[in-house]
Formats: structure tokens, sequence, C-alpha cells
């Protein structure tokens, strides 16, 4: 009885498939990052084992530090903050080298985790930036954890650490696939009545590669055909759902709905860019930080962010997806209006959205005036 059996090259054509494509390594990566775990990345330069600070345990910290000499990356405002640059804050990632014990306290505290400085470790700016520090950097920007890696060169211990299973990448084709535009693709729809109409729907978009959903809501019947009256509104937990009084999104999201139903309809993109991208735990650090006397803006440099960390790409492909060419857009920031522009959405008309002004928010809206370019009364 003759049995077939392929030969490898046979079996591997017909697999290939299985196999993970640049975006799902990707995704992979930030996974394994998120759970503390250390991943490996080339350049052209050498081999670099990284993890981010955050989510390092004082195990994992020694045992990287057992591997060489270790370095810390973080972002130019981030440096900038810990005094080692007087003038402009350099753009993309900084290298700090590390003199002196290192803990893993420490290294929090340079990475901007908590209200203490460094009690031992000493930093100076490195070399140049590499590709595998620039993506630790945007990958933990991604997650929205905060962005400062620990990096130990692998020159001499590759072979080793390829037996741990570690997930490793080429670091370019990280930075490439993190910039790229995020697919949008609708997995579900369905009516849903609200206190403001009984007539409405919630699609709802995942991002591929990722778990990141976007929310899609229609108020009323509007019709698609004409300019659709839209609100770019990023999610806030603390004003949308807790009525907080630091900022006016909660008044925004629900004047925007009250008012599309008293029109003829409109769809609100709910885009869960929390803090203006850089997260709930982020955006808690950056209260404490404007109860000690920063700004917002401030508050975002002192952690390591830009000033907005946020991706409106998403809201101009998903207008796409439900066939929206036309808008009139609720907005007062003229960087939405910009980035829905460049993407082939034609902005007809501001609508000027000029709510939940209090006292406890008035140096946050004067600051969005001052320094994002908010268009304000």
């Amino acid at each position: 009885m003759n049995i077939f059996r392929p030969s490898p090259d046979d079996l591997y054509s017909n697999t290939a498939a299985l196999g993970p494509r640049i975006g799902e390594q990707v995704a992979r990566l930030r996974g394994d990052l998120r759970l503390g775990l250390s991943a490996v990345l080339f350049d052209e330069a050498s081999a670099s084992l990284v993890a981010w600070v955050e989510n390092l345990t004082d195990e994992r910290l020694a045992a990287m530090l057992r591997l060489g000499q270790a370095e810390m990356v973080v972002t130019g405002r981030r440096a900038a903050a810990l005094g080692l640059y007087s003038g402009a804050a350099p753009t993309g990632a900084v290298r700090l080298s590390l003199q002196g014990a290192t803990s893993l306290a420490d290294l929090h505290a340079l990475a901007g985790r908590g209200d203490t400085a460094p009690t031992e470790a000493v930093v100076t700016p490195g070399g140049p930036a590499r590709e595998a520090h620039e993506a630790a950097i945007l990958l933990a920007k991604s997650e929205q954890v905060l962005p400062a890696a620990l990096v130990v060169d692998l020159s001499a211990q590759e072979p080793q650490i390829t037996q741990l299973g570690l997930v490793s990448m080429q670091a370019r084709d990280v930075i490439a696939t993190l910039a790229a535009e995020p697919a949008q693709a609708c997995v579900s729809l369905a009516k849903l009545p609200m206190a403001v109409s009984d007539s409405g729907r919630v699609h709802v978009f995942q991002t591929g590669n990722s778990s990141e959903e976007h929310y899609a809501i229609e108020i009323g019947n509007p019709d698609l055909s004409k300019p659709v009256t839209v609100r770019l509104h990023s999610a806030c937990f603390t004003g949308d759902v807790l009525g907080s009084k630091k900022c006016d999104c909660g008044p925004q999201l629900r004047g925007a709905m009250q008012a599309m139903s008293d029109d003829a309809g409109g769809v609100i993109l709910y885009l869960n860019q929390e803090g203006r991208g850089i997260g709930l735990a982020n955006k808690m650090r950056a209260y404490g930080l404007q109860e000690a006397g920063l700004d917002t803006v401030e508050a975002n440099h002192w952690l390591g962010f830009e000033d907005d960390e946020r991706d409106f790409r998403a809201g101009a492909t998903i207008l796409h997806r439900m066939g929206i060419r036309q808008i009139r857009l609720m907005t007062n920031n003229p960087a939405k209006i910009a980035i829905l522009s460049a993407h082939g959405i034609e902005v007809v008309e501001r609508v000027p959205l000029h709510v939940g002004h209090t006292d406890c928010n008035e140096r946050y809206l004067a600051t969005k005036a001052a320094k994002s370019g908010h268009l304000l009364p």
C-alpha cells in the first residue's frame, strides 16, 4: 500500500497561510510586551532585547541586567522633563545611559510613573537612537503605556536568547506597520432607541490586527447622500460617563446628540482614544500633575507624550465605509477638519459646539485655545 507523504516543501507551501503576517506579528509583539515579557528587535546595527519599563518586574529586570549594560529609551519630551535638555526637546526616541545601581523604582521614576525622583540611578544622554529604540517607543504609545523602555544589546547573547521563545521582529517592519493607516471593518450593526431619538443605529468597527473598537452612532435617520452632520468624538470616561467638570467632553457629546435629533439627524463617530490617545491610566497621571500646577499640555509632555496622540484617520475611514463623503462637522478643533479633508472627506461646514464651560475647566479650555488652536468664543 502506497501512502502519500508530502515533501517538506509541499507541506510548507500548503500551510504558509497559517503563519502570522507582519501586522499580526506586531499585534503579538504588543501583547507580549503588555504582559511584561521582553521582545527582540533587529535593526542594521544589532539585535536588542526590549521591555517596557511600566510592565517590568524585579525578577525580569534583574535577568535583563545580567545580560549586559542596559540603557533606557524615552521620548524627547520626557528627556526634557528630566532636565537633560535646556532648549527645545528633541523629536523621537532618546537613549539614556544608566550609571549606578538601577532599581525598578528608579526606572519607574525616570519613566514618569509616580511623583518620586530617581534615588540611585544617574542618567545622561546616550548615542543616536536606532530603529529598535524608535520602534520600542512607538509600540508603547500604541498600547497607551508610558513611552519608556529598557534595552539591552544582544551582540554577545543572541544565540542564548533565541532559545527563550521570545517574539522577534525587524524594527523597520514594526515602524512601518504602526505608521500605516489602520483598517476599519464593520463587524456588527443594530437599531438602538436612545433618549434623544427612538430612531438610531450603532455600527461597531474593529481595527485590523488589534482589539480596538470604534463606533458610528446614527442619531435619527440622516440622509447619507447629502452633507451629514457629524461629530468626531474621542472617548472620555470621566466626562461622558462620570460627568467630570474638568473637561467639556460630556456636554459636547450630549449636546451634539440633541442637536442632531432636533435637526435632520447625524452621526457620532465615537473613537476609543481616551485622554487624547494616552489612555485612562496616563490621563489620571496627567490629572495629578495638573493638581500640582501643570496645564494639560505640560502634563502630557512630562509623561513623555505629545500634546495630542490621537489618530483621526480612523474617523475618515469609517465615513468612507459608510458611504459618507460630505459632512457638516461639529467641532472646535481645526485639526479634525484638516485630517478628514486630507483623507477625502469634504467638510462643507464647521458647526461650533460651545457647551460645558465651568469654573473647573476654565484653564483647560484656555489651554486648548492657546496651545492646541481650538476655536473657542
